[in-house]
């Protein structure tokens, strides 16, 4: 375990619902320090409660960083957000001996943990190609693609999100080389501690509270939101569970009962998604969201 009074980075981790926003807070609190998000939805400011973006209050406790920060037009990636991150860190530790990281998209916490390769801007005229194709033959083309060129990619990717398989079919195309191996390298050295902890619960309440958050964002407001960003809706950061099936009843292509259905179903899968890309990692110490004086005690 390494010594909490050296530069330590705790990781909360988990699936979507699992109840890592609080503790994070709490976890904060303990530690006198302050959060880095590393959810890559809850970095838009236009979309906090499709998100589950911490509140005001939740805000107000303990110092966030990399919430609401950009706008769901600016162009980011993991890249930049790993560049960030260290930055922030850097100077950080000046000032506080721990920070605690917390989201549940895999490859942004892998980042700044492992480090990962700065892929090549997309090309113009083969992002234009494969929109076409698209188009014309539809999603299922795309995936069958993704899969010869990186089944190890197609395994992970959400094989419903169009634009992250253009994205990765590009780098394939242009680099000829698999997508999942440029992502992240073997592994640079971080000038500080790692502590990794994981929320986990049986599958049967994780989608409870998923069934559950769903209705509490549609009655906090989710639709006037969803409106809001409409005319957006092909914006990459809209490409997400949630906005695109509200995006369908706004569509008129199924009631809204049905596209709540569809977003719990959904959110469903994509915490099953999570699960499978954190279960690879070793180094994480699993946790019942509601052991916080054991969580604490084996992060000191």
């Amino acid at each position: 375990m390494p010594n909490i009074n050296d530069n330590t980075l705790i990781v909360l981790l988990g699936p979507t619902a699992s109840g890592k926003t609080d503790l994070a807070i709490a976890l904060a609190q303990h530690f006198k320090t302050e959060i880095i998000s590393a959810d890559s939805r809850q970095f838009y400011k236009e979309i906090p409660i499709g998100t589950a973006a911490p509140n005001a209050d939740q805000l107000a406790l303990v110092k966030h960083h990399f919430v609401g920060h950009l706008s769901i037009q600016d162009n980011y990636n993991v890249f930049r957000f790993e560049q960030d991150v260290l930055k922030l860190l850097e100077k950080g530790f000046k000032s506080h001996d721990v920070f605690v990281m917390t989201g549940g998209s895999g490859l942004y916490i892998d980042a700044v943990c492992q480090g990962i390769d700065e892929l090549p801007d997309p090309d113009i005229g083969l992002r234009n190609s494969l929109e076409k194709l698209f188009k014309e033959q539809g999603i299922e083309v795309l995936q069958q693609k993704l899969k010869e060129l990186d089944p190890v990619y197609f395994q992970s990717v959400d094989l419903k999100n169009s634009k992250r398989l253009m994205r990765a079919i590009e780098v394939c195309l242009q680099t000829g080389k698999p997508y999942s191996q440029q992502r992240l390298n073997k592994g640079k050295e971080r000038p500080f501690n790692i502590i990794k902890v994981g929320l986990d619960m049986p599958r049967e309440i994780l989608n409870q509270r998923i069934n559950l958050r769903t209705d509490e964002m549609i009655n906090a407001g989710w639709l006037n939101e969803a409106k809001a960003v409409f005319p957006l809706r092909d914006l990459n950061a809209l490409n997400t569970v949630g906005y695109k099936e509200l995006f369908s009843y706004f569509d008129g292509e199924r009631t809204l009962e049905e596209a709540l259905v569809k977003i719990k179903t959904n959110t469903r899968r994509y915490a099953k998604r999570q699960m499978t890309w954190f279960r690879k990692d070793k180094s994480i110490q699993w946790f019942e969201p509601g052991k916080v004086e054991e969580i604490v005690g084996f992060c000191q």
